[in-house]
């Protein structure tokens, strides 16, 4: 079974077809969202951030096509594998040229499809292994994610579960606007049944376990109106 961490965007506008992706992949156990058209698409991944986008060429408004490179020029790495009525040789090209990672061409069989897949995830599956056995270090904080343990300037900080789950989230996405709903879906799971207060709550133990001072926090920024930004380094001193 996939990591349950694992999201999948599909971008399909045949209903029929749509639905019964979208009901196979949740059946295979993976996390997944549905997009009509392009312009919606392109807008998911991007907010998103899925681990991978199964993304249909002819589509209502901007093709597939016009998404992937969209997709690519905004410098977001995650796998994309294309669907397409047209076997063309000059479609894939077009397509694997412009950063598709595979394409698969209608029609197809499930267990093919499912196959690329698991093929095209297998990369996310290594990077985020490796990544577990590294420590996560910004600051003076240190993240063990092996002992799921941390410690800011050299002494041990104890956070409950969801903080650590919490933390560990916040600090990979540095920069970012992360909303309270996508906090929530990410960290405590689409079918959990909290408010935005659950998340505030958090924030605010972890500004009190890891901020010099928690009343002005560095880390872990209020985005007015949408969410919170982790902020990766301190100022520099003036």
């Amino acid at each position: 079974m996939p990591d349950a961490r694992e999201r999948i965007l599909l971008v399909e506008d045949d209903p029929s077809l749509a639905m019964g992706l979208l009901h196979n992949l949740k059946f295979e156990g993976f996390d997944v969202s549905l997009a009509r058209d392009g312009e919606t698409g392109l807008r998911m991944a991007c907010d998103d951030r899925p681990d991978l986008v199964i993304l249909d060429v002819m589509l209502p408004g901007i093709d597939g096509f016009e998404v992937l490179a969209e997709l690519r020029r905004a410098g977001l790495e995650m796998q994309i594998l294309m669907l397409t009525a047209r076997g063309t040789d000059e479609d894939k090209v077009q397509g694997l040229g412009l950063g598709a990672d595979d394409y698969i061409t209608k029609p197809f069989s499930l267990r093919e499809l499912i196959a690329r897949v698991n093929a095209a995830l297998r990369r996310v599956r290594r990077e985020r292994a490796e990544a577990a056995a590294r420590p996560v270090v910004f600051a003076d904080i240190v993240i063990d994610l092996k002992t799921r343990t941390v410690q800011k300037a050299g002494e041990p900080r104890r956070l409950s579960q969801k903080e650590f789950e919490l933390l560990v989230f916040m600090a990979r996405n540095p920069g970012r606007v992360l909303t309270r709903e996508e906090i929530l879906k990410v960290v405590w799971g689409w079918d959990y049944d909290g408010t935005d207060r659950t998340v505030d709550n958090f924030i605010r133990a972890l500004r009190a376990a890891l901020e010099d001072d928690p009343a002005n926090p560095v880390f872990f920024r209020t985005a007015f109106g949408a969410g919170y930004i982790f902020n990766l380094e301190k100022p520099a001193a003036t």
